[in-house]
């Protein structure tokens, strides 16, 4: 499974030729085996690298099962370095051979699918669940005092009570202790999975109650509610929590864009463009690099300083070294670069404002 801390090793890894990076999308709706075989044919087609080809179609032909909905392939052969990651999330098609793995797609899944938190919560106890990259890693549950809905009656029918008090007063005591006790549950739970947001399924009653028991830290992860029961497969809550998240997500990338646009039209704190977010980045002042999805340039990188651009040429403006362009998408290495120095990059889906604004802009740390 596809983890932060593979996509950092493909970010740190320098190979001493060429590193081929292939994505095939598998989704069973899209055709078969067969199918994609054809697919990953004509990809390599284009590969000019006879010992990393052999080395994918091995994989291909040997290790992968076929029963995913994507994958992901990064070889270099000259450096004995492979990496294969079959993903339950479809990819499109894709392949390069660059100086470096082409990871702007898995930044992307990462970004929108990785690290879910979903719970059910009712007046008795709580399950949970961890989603990564379209799949369940991990479901635990906690169960607390059983909720009696007694008669009326005096309180004394409770051991150890006075008159004062009564059958509501306990029931309503029992659900807050339950669901405090679900509350640090939870919190135990999604901290050691490191999630990014959070899902909260039950009856409007019971999400409200568990959401002001939160602290604010946590509350502020919480980006849905829908009504669910307790005794929904993880199936049923996977596809309500994709299916909130895309919706919340879009309202997010929204506000991030629009923010963006603003601060960068006032001249300081953000910019917008790839020249000026190229300039950015090469002065490492990128806080947060906000690019739309599917967006490729050409341009060149400096050999010797790492500089990048949008101008060909073959000498560097900035230290006098070699300019690469020849097969650069300039836009990964940007996105690459922002990574490696542990900035955030945020993948915007389908906005037209950010696609005016010339697809790629930056939140600046000064």
């Amino acid at each position: 499974m596809l983890t932060e801390s593979n996509l950092r090793e493909l970010l740190d890894f320098k190979p001493s030729n060429l590193v081929v990076s292939l994505y095939l999308d598998t989704e069973p709706a899209e055709g078969n085996a067969d199918a994609y075989r054809l697919r990953l044919r004509n990809l390599l087609k284009g590969v000019n690298l006879p010992q990393d080809v052999n080395v994918i179609e091995r994989y291909f032909n040997g290790e992968y099962n076929w029963s995913g909905r994507g994958v992901a392939i990064f070889s270099a052969a000259a450096d004995n370095f492979f990496r294969a990651y079959p993903l339950a999330m479809p990819v499109s098609d894709l392949v390069h051979a660059g100086e470096s793995p082409l990871v702007k797609p898995l930044t992307d899944l990462l970004d929108s699918y990785g690290g879910y938190g979903v719970i059910l919560v009712d007046k008795q106890g709580a399950r949970l669940f961890h989603f990564h990259l379209g799949e369940l890693t991990e479901q635990e549950g906690v169960l607390g005092e059983t909720v009696k809905h007694l008669k009326q009656g005096g309180a004394s029918s409770f051991r150890g009570r006075g008159a004062t008090g009564g059958p509501t007063q306990h029931m309503e005591e029992t659900i807050d202790r339950n669901m405090r006790d679900s509350v640090e549950f939870t919190i135990h739970f999604f901290e050691e999975k490191h999630v990014r947001r959070i899902l909260i399924g039950g009856t409007d009653d019971n999400v409200a109650l568990f959401s002001s028991l939160l602290p604010k830290a946590w509350q502020s992860l919480v980006i849905g509610s829908f009504p669910m029961s307790m005794t929904a497969s993880h199936i049923e809550v996977l596809a309500r929590a994709m299916q909130i998240s895309k919706e919340s997500e879009a309202q997010r990338e929204k506000r991030l864009v629009d923010n963006l646009i603003t601060t960068a039209a006032k001249g300081k704190g953000a910019v917008v463009g790839l020249e000026k977010t190229l300039d950015a980045i090469n002065n490492d002042r990128v806080q947060t690099l906000v690019v739309d999805e599917g967006f490729r340039s050409g341009g060149s990188k400096c050999q010797n300083c790492g500089v990048l651009t949008i101008h060909d040429g073959e000498v560097c403006p900035v230290c006098g070294g070699k300019l690469v362009s020849a097969g650069v998408d300039v836009v990964d290495l940007a996105v690459s670069a922002v990574m490696r120095r542990r900035g955030m990059v945020e993948v915007i889906h389908a906005n037209p404002a950010l696609q005016k604004a010339g697809r790629m802009g930056a939140v600046l740390r000064y």
